[in-house]
């Protein structure tokens, strides 16, 4: 099985759909899609998965994926205090290449790994972002058009090592999506390999090498991000000690909490703590 297919409402009829989704957490499962997709986080604060890349995400976000691009959000499991997102899916083919859109594709190619746009220029199109929720029909059509020029002339990050750009490869399965909800939910403590290796029905060796073909890292470095990414989000959203967060990321160690921490981040716990205070 490959990522969760998720159908998206539109037809000949109907190429563009623009929404704001609001409620308790980001509920959308590992999933993908053949429509291109523009997601700006207005509220919440986790982790979000991009292809093969696992990073923390934050209000005032913008994330553009290209078609079948496996991705989703989860929210932080600490502070939850309700989500909302604009989000903007539209089927590929509807925008003409012209030189005049060369840009615009540029873009949409380079979205085949997922990109991250600077929250300054994510800022300067969240008005009109927020105005595409109130058009229909030609309207929403072509001031859609004109939000990609604008994005096309911004900075932006690649997400995902790996390119999604044809077809999901075969080899992307539920497995993958099993380990995501347990890492979620066992990051606190300590996890063995073995006990991965069990939850989707393979030896340590398989489950080794099936993971690093497919998130392009090996277990424990991607465990660690994680683990580093959620110790990120206490720093900035709780009070407690570097003790406890670390503890509480399921480190026995707090020198080695520190190693990993500065690896990922290049700053010490205390000193990434100082920074995102300023």
């Amino acid at each position: 099985m490959q990522p969760k297919f998720e159908k998206v409402a539109l037809n000949n009829q109907k190429s563009i759909i623009a929404f704001r989704y609001s409620g308790d957490r980001f509920y959308a499962p590992w999933h993908f899609h053949p429509q291109h997709e523009l997601t700006f986080i207005e509220k919440s604060s986790g982790t979000k998965f991009i292809g093969d890349y696992v990073g923390p995400f934050e209000e005032g976000e913008l994330v553009l994926v290209r078609t079948n691009v496996p991705h989703c959000w989860k929210n932080n499991s600490i502070i939850n205090t309700g989500c909302s997102s604009i989000v903007i899916q539209w089927n590929t083919g509807i925008y003409a290449k012209v030189p005049e859109m060369e840009s615009v594709f540029k873009m949409l190619k380079a979205a085949s790994k997922g990109i991250l746009f600077t929250k300054e220029n994510a800022s300067e199109v969240f008005t009109l972002l927020k105005e595409l929720l109130t058009l229909e029909g030609t309207e929403l059509y072509l001031k859609f058009q004109n939000i990609l020029v604008l994005l096309s002339r911004f900075e932006y990050r690649e997400l995902s090592e790996k390119s999604f750009i044809d077809d999901l490869p075969s080899e992307y399965s539920s497995r993958i999506r099993k380990v995501h909800d347990y890492v979620e939910s066992h990051y606190h403590k300590k996890i063995q390999l073995k006990e991965l290796a069990d939850l989707v029905n393979m030896s340590e060796q398989s489950f080794s090498r099936f993971f690093n073909k497919i998130m392009g890292r090996p277990f424990f470095t991607f465990l660690n991000q994680y683990k580093i990414n959620m110790a990120k989000r206490m720093l900035m959203d709780t009070d407690w000690s570097v003790r406890e967060i670390c503890f509480a990321c399921g480190y026995e160690s707090v020198p080695f909490f520190h190693r990993q921490f500065k690896k990922f981040t290049n700053n010490t716990p205390s000193f990434y703590k100082r920074k995102q205070s300023k």
